[in-house]
């Protein structure tokens, strides 16, 4: 499966994106997410007392909140009501708001001097019409900031539970995600009227925590994917997986996932 063409809208992808998110799994088991992108959100986006900044896909607030202990006015939107309620109940922060909002129908026209996303805009199929929502919230001469999951992401988890759905005679599961190339990233954002002035495509090979952590991993961010089959054979397709990636991942101590990175900036003509 190639990740190197821009996917077709998806009817599910607002499902995809607010269902069954458990904000305390999330935390507990996932907190690298936000943890490993700290820089993402002080030396790249840089912000400054008084802007007023959009963190797009926010989750749990734990960067919305490190962005507006500079001065700046945040606000932190995300699909899923799970999210926001724990991103609400850690604030307590002037000038920082949450609001449950899906990033294809923002409205906030040319309202904000920057807007920040951090692990979220791979879930937001297609991205052509987030990156459209965003470039009209954006004031002119606004800046964009945004690191997503980049071509190869979890191509060996990917490459598990298709090799598991074929062994076991089970249809083939579509994963959620788009995880585009450098170049297609660039060429979405120009034909949105964002100037991209920065991009980095990179590795980043990312500890599970846990035995379990391989499993915790599909169970926290693969619901939506896992979610047409039964219990049973949702369990196969996990051990299957699981067995498959072992020799490739686990370390001997660890599991190691194989994240690709894709960091931009881009910013609004004038």
């Amino acid at each position: 499966m190639t990740h190197d063409s821009q996917p077709a809208a998806d009817s599910n992808s607002a499902a995809i994106n607010s269902a069954d998110w458990n904000a305390e799994h999330y935390r507990s088991r996932h907190a690298f997410v936000f943890q490993s992108s700290a820089d993402l959100a002080s030396a790249w986006l840089e912000p400054q007392a008084g802007e007023r900044i959009l963190d797009v896909g926010c989750g749990t607030g734990e960067l919305t909140r490190r962005i507006a202990e500079s001065g700046a006015e945040v606000v932190g939107v995300d699909a899923s009501p799970d999210m926001i309620a724990a991103a609400r109940a850690g604030s307590s922060l002037a000038g920082l708001t949450f609001e449950v909002v899906d990033a294809h129908a923002l409205a906030y026209p040319d309202e904000f001097d920057a807007v920040f996303s951090n692990a979220a805009l791979h879930w937001m199929k297609p991205l052509d019409t987030v990156f459209a929502q965003v470039a009209d919230a954006l004031k002119p001469g606004g800046r964009l900031v945004l690191e997503m999951g980049g071509a190869g992401n979890m191509q060996t988890v990917i490459d598990a539970v298709n090799h598991a759905t074929a062994t076991l005679g089970l249809p083939e599961l579509p994963h959620p995600w788009v995880f585009p190339t450098t170049a297609q990233l660039a060429t979405l954002l120009e034909s949105a009227g964002l100037r991209v002035g920065r991009t980095h495509w990179f590795a980043r090979p990312t500890p599970l925590k846990g035995e379990d952590g391989f499993r915790a991993w599909l169970e926290g961010f693969g619901g939506a994917w896992l979610a047409p089959l039964n219990d049973a054979d949702r369990e196969a397709v996990l051990a299957e997986a699981e067995a498959y990636a072992r020799p490739k991942l686990w370390t001997g101590t660890e599991w190691m996932a194989d994240y690709r990175r894709l960091r931009a900036v881009a910013v609004k003509g004038t």
